[in-house]
C-alpha cells in the first residue's frame, strides 16, 4: 500500500485537471491512501534564490508561508503525483513555484520513491507535452525515481469538457494500478 500526494495546479475548481486527478484518485484509493492538495488553496511564494536553506538549522526555508505544509507531506508519502494544466507549454505558475522551492537539502528526507503526471491541454497540437516530459524526465532521473504513469489530455478547453473524454478512466486505471 502507498501513501500518495497528489499535487493538483489548477486554480480553476472542479475544473478539468481537478476531474482528471479524482478519477486518479479513485482509481488509487482502492489500494492506498490517496491525499489530494489543491495547490491554489496554500501561500506558496516563489523561491528568491537566498540560498538560506542551504545552512539553516534543519534546512528550514526563509519564507515563513504553506510550503512547510508541503515539506512535511513528502517526508510522508511514498508516490507523488502532479496534476496540471498545461499553460504555453508548461504547469501552472502555482505548481511551478512550489517545484522550483523543492530546490533544498531538505528534499533529502523526503519519502517520495515514485510519481506519476497527469496534464490537461486546451490545444490539440502533438508538441504541446513535450517540454513539460522533458523536465519529468530529468526529476526522475536525478532524484532516482520510478515512472508510474502517464495521462496526457488534449483538446479540452472548456470547464467540464473532459467528461466527454476517456482520459478519465485511463486515470481511474492508473490509479488502480498502483498497490
Amino acid at each position: 500500500m502507498s501513501k500518495i500526494l497528489i499535487l493538483v495546479g489548477s486554480v480553476r475548481k472542479n475544473g478539468n485537471t481537478e476531474l482528471l486527478a479524482n478519477a486518479f484518485k479513485q482509481g488509487a484509493e482502492k489500494h492506498n491512501s490517496v491525499e489530494i492538495i489543491s495547490v491554489a488553496d496554500y501561500k506558496i511564494n516563489p523561491c528568491v534564490g537566498c540560498e538560506y536553506c542551504q545552512n539553516s538549522d534543519g534546512n528550514v526555508c526563509a519564507q515563513n508561508d504553506d510550503m512547510k505544509i508541503i515539506y512535511e507531506k513528502l517526508k510522508e508519502c511514498d508516490t507523488l503525483v502532479i496534476a496540471s494544466p498545461v499553460y504555453f507549454y508548461g504547469i501552472s505558475a502555482q505548481l511551478k513555484a512550489l517545484i522550483d522551492r523543492l530546490h533544498t537539502p531538505m528534499r533529502n528526507t523526503f519519502s517520495v520513491k515514485n510519481m506519476a503526471l497527469l496534464l490537461v491541454a486546451g490545444a490539440s497540437l502533438p508538441q504541446v507535452f513535450d517540454s513539460i516530459l522533458v523536465q519529468y524526465s530529468l526529476v526522475l532521473s536525478y532524484f532516482k525515481l520510478n515512472d508510474l504513469g502517464k495521462v496526457l489530455v488534449t483538446d479540452v478547453r472548456q470547464k467540464g469538457a473532459i467528461k466527454e473524454n476517456k482520459s478519465l478512466l485511463d486515470a481511474y486505471n492508473l490509479g488502480m494500478s498502483i498497490k
